[in-house]
Order: structure tokens, then C-alpha cells, then sequence
């Protein structure tokens, strides 16, 4: 992918993900990376054809970097899962053409619940966009902590 004076200027389409064992959650920023939206869940597959996905859903939405949710330990260290999602992140930096970060998402599963319980979300409905619902809220919080200088 060429760079452009929009990625040197730190304006373009953001990539959140929230990833899981069974599914992965994505979002997806404005064009002006101010606000983000919902986009879809993949259904994980094989290694190989998750990273297809992701390098076709890079292209088509031309996305200039990729935010990971992070899940840290609520005391802030690293277990398991976030050792599983940093191996997710070395593979999708081999995969893809942008620059990819991890970002903190402590209880954004949590608070993604939450809102959709508030807007009376059936829970069948909410078990199939929870991961996004998710990945909305931990790329919201990056893309707000970059306009208030506070992030990445």
C-alpha cells in the first residue's frame, strides 16, 4: 500500500478489532478517524484464510492502520489471552501493508454488553454483535485518546 500525505497527516480509515477464539470483531473509523462504526464479525477460519480476509477488508475500506484490543488483566499484566492476541498481532503485521498497535480494551466486552441490555437488544441479537459492539468501543477510545493527545 502507498503512502499518502492523508497517513503521514494521521487522518484515514482505522481498523478496530476485538479478537476472539470463535470470532472476531471489527470496526471501522470515518475516513477523518473521528469516529468509529460497526463493520462486521468474521467468523474465525484457518490462519491462512483469516489473514485473506483481513488483507481483502484492508483493501477494500483502505485502512491505514489496524487497533487490536489488548485484554489485559484487570491489574494490568499480561495472561494468556493477551499472549494469544499478540501472536494474532505479529501475524496480521506479516499479513498486511499497515501499521498495527494493540490497544488497551479492558472490559469493553463489558461495557458493550451493557449497551446493548440499555437499548433492549434481545440476546439473541446481542450474542451475534457483541464482538463488534465491542470493537466500536475500543477503537472509539483510541481514536479519542489521538485527538486529545493522549494515545498513540
Amino acid at each position: 500500500m502507498q503512502t499518502t500525505s492523508s497517513d503521514r497527516a494521521g487522518s484515514g480509515r482505522v481498523l478496530g478489532v476485538d479478537y476472539g477464539d470463535r470470532r472476531v470483531g471489527l470496526a471501522l473509523s470515518d475516513p477523518l478517524a473521528i469516529a468509529a462504526r460497526p463493520l462486521m464479525t468474521l467468523e474465525r477460519g484457518s490462519r491462512q484464510h483469516d489473514m485473506e480476509r483481513f488483507r481483502a477488508i484492508v483493501r477494500e475500506h483502505e485502512v491505514v492502520r489496524i487497533v487490536v484490543g489488548l485484554p489485559l488483566d484487570m491489574d494490568g499484566t499480561a495472561g494468556r489471552r493477551a499472549s494469544l492476541t499478540r501472536t494474532f498481532i505479529d501475524r496480521l503485521r506479516e499479513a498486511t501493508t499497515v501499521p498495527v498497535e494493540a490497544w488497551d480494551e479492558r472490559l469493553t466486552t463489558v461495557q458493550a454488553e451493557r449497551v446493548l441490555i440499555s437499548g433492549d437488544v434481545s440476546r439473541a441479537r446481542r450474542k451475534r454483535v457483541i464482538d463488534q459492539v465491542a470493537a466500536v468501543i475500543l477503537l472509539q477510545s483510541w481514536l479519542d485518546a489521538r485527538q486529545t493527545g493522549h494515545g498513540a
